[in-house]
């Protein structure tokens, strides 16, 4: 046969191989990939070999192993691959009809986009200006930022689940991501999810599972011990879980080859950690840089180091219950939860290396520590892109940032990192997690780098052009950012008297709690007249109103206040929340 004729032949078997090849639309766009590879630095050779390491890299199997098939020993891989290998087991890109995927993917599309967000992506400096003078406000968008492709497959895979099962009762074991709007759409789907049950199986209630329903597991994954009593009820499974957290289950099983105890950065309350642990023969959590320095500092046996009783009891919550430091610290291989910051959890793997070194000698060192690098490439990506935004604003000749935004749950994890590195370089920083957060009188709840929750007022410059920096965590649609610039861009309106209230509300018709937010945004809305621009002072309330930031004016708004306002002056002992005008509701932000 000719080699051309060969080629061509073979060009068209591979076209006709649907799942195999064919890459999701949800995660890869017709525009241009939210995953811009070519912006990360090329690894070194260390670093690729970290990540992608070689049998002679890897610590060898220990005895115990060493003589048996793989199909043959009793480790947790073994355990997990026999569940995922029948057909009630739905996981990868294509697991439904083709059909509903490319149409769950346009759905998608259509639903997370923003409008701002996609003008800054396609601006040369990722930056666009809305307002004049002293309105106006820059918006500089982090060069990698939002839904990565681990999210956008989890969210595919459970909306494209229901589409698939429209007449079945379907269950989700806990958030699909850390994000309320997207974990509302799915309840909004009739997915129900898992009550919480401190003394079930994994600390919910699978009693309400029934045979013949179906289960999502999310992005970070579900426990060994879940998979296995959910396989025993019969159900058909859908499992979102990010490859990324698969690849970490990966490197956990290497470690029960070779009898390691499995050292896990990350938050032993987390989703992914408690996923990851459950793959583990043994296991020891450690949240951050401080937890492995005492690690290290018994692993040597310092002065003043742990007891094993101490050790025991501080980490009696993120240990494998037969876990003993004297009988376990001896072998470890370090993993980490995918969404930690990457400088930390290198500096982790690092400090363990040098203490085993010193421990066992540097000849030793591959029988007694294996460390690869599992961090999330998103993840790593967003990181290093908020700090060159930093750095970028801070430079000599860069444009100073009044803030940072950083826009996602705030119980995720990635997103929560996002927050560290601008705090590390001293720029003010906002972790938001939804439009809500951002009221009318000028003032933001945002959460801290420590998880605590602030109230912070004028945060935003009302005399002067403002310029903001903008990122979101792996778990953000770019809807939610949209809908935050928004709420910022009309917090300078208001300052200018483009929006004006049409209804006055009595303080007695105001709760005590929300007087302090309601005098505020009263200051603006007195002063502002709508005769200059009644129509852009229009679609500002309606804008407002639908998100719950602030109410419509009531049709019957002078005459119910003149009636409330005479029942507040007769009767001085008037409850705190007396009725509102008719068709007046504060929304929650007040």
């Amino acid at each position: 046969m000719a080699p051309a004729l060969s080629l061509a032949l073979g060009l068209a078997y591979l076209c006709s191989c649907g799942s195999a090849l064919r890459i999701s639309p949800a995660s890869a766009r017709a525009a241009a990939p939210r995953m811009a590879y070519s912006k990360v630095n090329v690894p070194t050779a260390e670093e690729s070999r970290k990540k992608n390491p070689t049998a002679a890299d890897r610590p060898s199997t220990s005895a115990k192993y060493a003589n048996l098939l793989p199909g043959q020993r009793d480790t947790k891989k073994n355990s997990r691959q026999r569940i995922m290998k029948k057909k009630s087991y739905k996981r990868g890109g294509n697991p439904f009809d083709r059909a509903i995927h490319r149409d769950v993917s346009q759905k998608m599309s259509e639903q997370f986009a923003g409008e701002i967000v996609n003008q800054m992506k396609e601006d040369t400096f990722r930056e666009v200006t809305v307002g004049e003078g002293d309105r106006s406000i820059t918006f500089v968008l982090a060069k990698e930022f939002g839904f990565c492709w681990g999210v956008e497959r989890s969210i595919e895979l459970a909306w494209a689940a229901r589409e698939a099962y429209p007449d079945k009762t379907m269950h989700i074991t806990n958030e699909l991501i850390h994000n309320p709007g997207v974990n509302d759409l799915l309840r909004n789907k009739d997915i129900k999810f898992m009550e919480k049950d401190a003394t079930a199986v994994g600390g919910k209630r699978f009693d309400t599972v029934g045979e013949g329903d179906v289960v999502i597991l999310p992005a970070f994954g579900a426990s060994l011990e879940e998979m296995e009593l959910l396989d025993s009820k019969g159900v058909t499974t859908v499992d979102t879980t990010c490859p990324w957290v698969s690849k970490v289950w990966t490197t956990v099983d290497k470690h029960q080859l070779s009898e390691m105890t499995s050292v896990i950065h990350g938050k032993y309350q987390h989703e992914e950690a408690i996923a990851t642990a459950s793959m583990c023969e043994t296991y020891l959590i450690i949240k951050d840089l401080k937890q492995a320095t005492e690690v290290a500092s018994y692993v040597m046996q310092e002065p003043g180091c742990l007891t094993d009783e101490e050790f025991l009891e501080k980490y009696k919550h993120a240990a494998s219950p037969h876990f003993h430091p004297r009988k376990h610290l001896k072998k470890i291989g370090v993993a980490n939860q995918t969404t930690m910051y990457k400088k930390e959890t290198q500096a982790v793997g690092k400090l363990l290396e040098k203490a085993m070194m010193a421990a066992h000698g540097p000849e030793k060192i591959k029988e007694h520590f294996a460390a690869f690098d599992t961090i999330c490439d998103a993840t790593q990506v967003r990181q290093d892109a908020v700090s060159e935004l930093t750095d970028a604003s801070q430079s000599e000749d860069g444009s100073p940032l009044d803030f940072i935004l950083v826009v996602g749950g705030w119980d995720s994890s990635n997103t929560c990192h996002l927050l560290e590195i601008p705090h590390e370089r001293g720029q003010i920083g906002y972790h938001v997690n939804t439009a809500q957060c951002i009221r009318p009188d000028n003032s933001v709840e945002h959460r801290d780098v420590d998880g605590n929750v602030f109230v912070t007022e004028n945060f935003l410059p009302l005399d002067r052009p403002a310029r903001i920096g903008v990122t979101s965590g792996a778990s953000t649609p770019d809807s939610v950012v949209q809908e935050c610039l928004e709420a910022i861009g009309m917090l300078k309106k208001l300052a200018a008297g483009v929006v004006a209230a049409d209804v006055a509300v009595p303080a007695s018709a105001v709760p005590a709690t929300q007087r302090a937010s309601k005098a505020a945004a009263d200051e603006v809305t007195d002063a502002a007249s709508t005769e200059t621009a009644p129509e852009e002072a229009a679609a500002a309330v309606q804008w407002l109103a639908e998100r719950g930031i602030m109410a419509p004016p009531s049709t019957d708004g002078d005459a119910a206040v003149e009636a409330a306002d005479d029942e507040a002056a007769a009767d001085p002992e008037l409850p705190m929340q007396a009725a509102a005008p008719p068709g007046f509701e504060w929304g929650e932000t007040f």
